[in-house]
């Protein structure tokens, strides 16, 4: 393994992102399955990209089929792309009722900010101050925005939440106004600055650290946004395709986008990723940017995400998510009295979060978060950390994870607790 670790930086560069002390090297994988080189096996609760599982015996056989039949770019007709983005915009409300499609989710989310500033003709971008929505110019400065600074047409709001509010002694119908009241100034400050175009949220507020909102908060803060002719854009990327225990995250918090942004799942690997409008909106983006990109829109796109729309009607994923998901929650909040690093657990679906805490306060352990990711580890159980302050255990497996999956996990899990 050191050998090829040396290759690796040799040609990826230093510092080339890689999780674990004692990086993994992996060969294959079935289902919620990840094999090493050794021939370990280690149970995956990281990664939704393969959201029907990996190697997806559906979703390789269409890409084979495809593959052998025919790939192009988007400037020919092909009734495959057309029957797969139908059925995409069909499984939104019905104000989404047309969509671009690209290759990753960075590209979708600049696509939604150009639309809302094209369609406006505004430029103010509000997001929160602990978000991510992708890694390009434009959509890299809503990364790490303090409040109060403007960075090119973009300010963003404090995240929020109630297990670290930022107005300490408040009741929630008092945090809840603040934080509105909060929002409303960052709106009222692009007046003389390009004005307002609209506001783009992780529509369960995932790179956050999946935190509670005061009651709420989703409904009127994007009420808010509508008020002042600004488009809610809702960031699905990590919350749609039934990873909330709904098909859409904006579902489970309660409020309805103007534009919505989807990736990783999508294509269950492939890349694959769209942004969606009202045709009135996705038109008038088109007529303004000659956007095109010679990978998407394709036949074999439509293979594989039409194979992942299938698999979840099919085998009945948003219901198992739900049902899942509601167990591993509760079981998980039952270890709280007894495990106090445990600040607070939340989430919803198949997307859990750990807030890991130094015991007896709220105050971010961003160490024992990492401690626990490398005990897991070593009891063959995958998990990552995330959120605001790093310190968010992050449970988020394929979404064919069922209750015997759970239970392996918290077995595991209960071994690997500090005073445990």
């Amino acid at each position: 393994m050191s050998e090829l670790l040396d290759r690796h930086h040799r040609v990826m560069g230093d510092h080339a992102p890689l999780f674990y002390e004692e990086p993994l090297t992996l060969q294959s994988g079935n289902g919620v399955w990840l094999e090493n080189l050794n021939g370990d096996r280690y149970l995956d609760l990281y990664n939704n990209v393969p959201c029907v599982g990996h190697a997806n015996p559906r979703v390789v056989a269409n890409l084979a089929e495809q593959a052998a039949t025919l790939n192009v770019h988007s400037r020919y007709l092909h009734d495959g792309v057309v029957n797969y983005v139908e059925r995409l915009v069909g499984l939104h409300h019905d104000g989404i009722e047309s969509a671009i499609l690209g290759c990753s989710g960075t590209e979708a989310t600049e696509m939604a900010l150009t639309l809302a500033r094209t369609v406006t003709g505004k430029r103010g971008i509000i997001c929160t101050d602990a978000t991510y929505h992708g890694n390009s110019s434009l959509v890299g400065r809503l990364s790490g925005l303090p409040v109060g600074i403007e960075r090119n047409g973009v300010k963003s709001i404090s995240t929020p939440q109630l297990f670290r509010p930022f107005h300490a002694g408040l009741s929630e119908a008092e945090l809840l106004q603040k934080h509105l009241d909060q929002l409303e100034a960052t709106i009222v400050s692009f007046a003389d600055s390009g004005g307002f175009a609209g506001m783009m949220l992780c529509s369960i507020l995932a790179n956050e650290g999946l935190p509670n909102p005061p009651a709420g908060w989703f409904a009127e803060a994007t009420a808010m946004v509508a008020d002042a002719g600004g488009l809610v854009i809702a960031d699905e990327v990590q919350a749609g395709f039934a990873r909330s225990g709904s098909w859409w995250g904006y579902e489970v918090s309660d409020f309805i986008p103007d534009v919505v942004c989807m990736g990783k799942p999508m294509g269950n690997g492939f890349p694959l990723s769209a942004m969606a409008a009202s045709h009135e909106m996705v038109t008038k983006f088109r007529e303004t940017h000659r956007y095109f990109n010679t990978f998407a829109s394709s036949p074999l796109q439509a293979a594989a995400g039409s194979a992942v729309i299938d698999e979840i009607v099919e085998r009945g994923l948003v219901g198992q998510v739900a049902e899942v998901g509601s167990r591993l929650k509760t079981a998980l909040t039952e270890l709280q009295p007894q495990h106090p690093q445990m600040g607070d657990v939340r989430g919803s679906g198949l997307f859990i979060g750990i807030d890991w805490v130094e015991p007896g306060t709220n105050n971010p352990d961003i160490g024992g978060a990492q401690r626990m990711v490398e005990a897991l580890k070593s009891r063959f159980v995958l998990l990552g950390k995330a959120g605001q302050h790093g310190n968010v255990l992050k449970i988020r497996p394929p979404l064919v994870f069922e209750n015997e999956h759970a239970e392996l996990f918290l077995d595991a899990f209960r071994d690997c607790l500090p005073n445990a």
